[in-house]
């Protein structure tokens, strides 16, 4: 007879392999990325859970706006978003390009400033959105029931941005 638990770890090991995959290199490969412009889509239109947001910002070589599914992490009331993939991603050079003026869509258009959380104050908010961010979980290196103090240690390597009104 056989155990549904090694089933169920069977099948949560094939679904993070071919995360990793989509994302090898850390950059979308194409399936990523047509998957990536029809969840932009449905996020923007609000009709997901409202921690499921549209990023769009302008891209620092070509000048174009460029639309990403992100997770947003909600703590103490306050909004964040993380890059599981890592500091040498696209969207986070953008966002530092443009000195953090984004645009935030799920349902409505809200102008956002992006600023960088401090490193040491990351470990919450990464715990926070593991929770929220089941597809991330395959590229951090930490289980999303871990201690705060195991956050602590990749902290440095996962930017977290919080969200505030443009202005």
């Amino acid at each position: 007879m056989m155990d549904w638990r090694s089933v169920s770890f069977g099948v949560t090991a094939a679904l993070a392999m071919f995360a990793r995959w989509l994302y090898r290199g850390q950059r979308p490969n194409a399936l990523a990325r047509s998957i990536n412009r029809v969840a932009a889509a449905v996020f923007a239109r609000g009709v997901a859970p409202d921690y499921l947001v549209t990023l769009d910002v302008t891209g620092r070589r070509s000048g174009r706006t460029i639309s990403l599914p992100l997770v947003m992490a909600v703590l103490d009331r306050q909004r964040y978003l993380v890059s599981h993939l890592g500091t040498d991603v696209a969207w986070v050079r953008n966002v530092k390009a443009t000195a953090g003026r984004a645009v935030l869509r799920h349902g409505r258009t809200e102008h956002v400033q992006l600023e960088e959380f401090a490193i040491e104050k990351r470990a919450p908010v990464l715990k926070a959105h593991l929770r929220h961010a089941p597809g991330a979980r395959p590229h951090i290196p930490v289980d999303k029931d871990a201690p705060l103090e195991e956050f602590e240690a990749i902290a440095a390597q996962i930017p977290v941005f919080r969200v505030l009104p443009a202005g």
